[in-house]
């Protein structure tokens, strides 16, 4: 295995997770999903969840919290399965592309990872129970814009969701035990992630901008957003990297 294949565990502690996922027609996301990975469907639709983190203290595992790196996260990623040498399927998400406001995390992002970071410049505002994130890639161009409120005790789903109630919706909501990255040669490196709790609450969502659904292969098909989940104060970690061959031996 190379370097980029998260070769140390990993912790971090997130102050905030507000994710959004997207419903499209399975055969939409089929180009987008390496060989090897079903996508995770309900009632033939796929899911791409653009979830924002804000991070702190990133480290290797057992490094002390002064030595971590603190930072915002845009990924982009698929709902999808993955089955093992053992023949498990593996419910996780394969990862399209990641965004964040530090120079130094896209640099070892990409060094240990294939999570494909790329560096934006981050605006924040907070209107009194509204909150809207917006990134600026290095083009100028607008990359993410949601404005959302997680204030709100009683959240309906949104309108054009493919889900009949937010039970169901809950299951694509993140995060999902595993990562899932193609190594080219039909294997993936597996990252199991853990936490100590994670209830996620719905949140409504205002309005929302993601450029990704404009280019191909998605900017023929209209995203439903379907979830919108926020939960705060996790615990996290990442476990070192495993290669798995789908089916096959590791």
């Amino acid at each position: 295995m190379h370097l980029q294949s998260h070769p140390f565990a990993v912790d971090a502690w997130f102050d905030r997770v507000v994710a959004l996922s997207f419903a499209f027609p399975e055969a939409a996301l089929r180009p987008m999903v390496p060989e090897g990975l079903e996508i995770d469907t309900h009632e033939g639709f796929g899911f791409i969840t653009a979830a924002m983190v804000w991070t702190k203290s990133l480290r290797p595992a057992g490094f002390p919290k002064c030595l971590g790196q603190d930072f915002f996260l845009a990924g982009y990623r698929i709902f999808t399965r993955l089955r093992d040498e053992s023949g498990r399927r593996l419910r996780g998400l394969n990862i399209l592309r990641s965004e964040t406001d530090r120079l130094r995390m896209v640099w070892l992002g990409n060094l240990l990872t294939k999570y494909r970071y790329r560096h934006v410049t981050v605006r924040i505002e907070t209107n009194a129970t509204l909150t809207r994130v917006e990134t600026i890639g290095a083009d100028g161009n607008c990359t993410l814009d949601v404005t959302f409120d997680d204030s709100e005790e009683t959240v309906p789903l949104p309108e054009a969701s493919v889900f009949p109630d937010w039970r169901t919706a809950r299951k694509f909501a993140g995060p999902m035990p595993f990562t899932f990255s193609p190594e080219g040669d039909g294997a993936f490196v597996v990252i199991e992630g853990t936490r100590e709790s994670w209830t996620p609450r719905p949140v409504a969502v205002k309005s929302w901008k993601i450029a990704l659904f404009d280019e191909p292969p998605l900017h023929s098909f209209e995203p439903r957003l379907a979830n919108a989940f926020a939960v705060e104060n996790i615990a996290y970690r990442w476990q070192k990297g495993r290669l798995v061959r789908p089916g096959g031996a590791a």
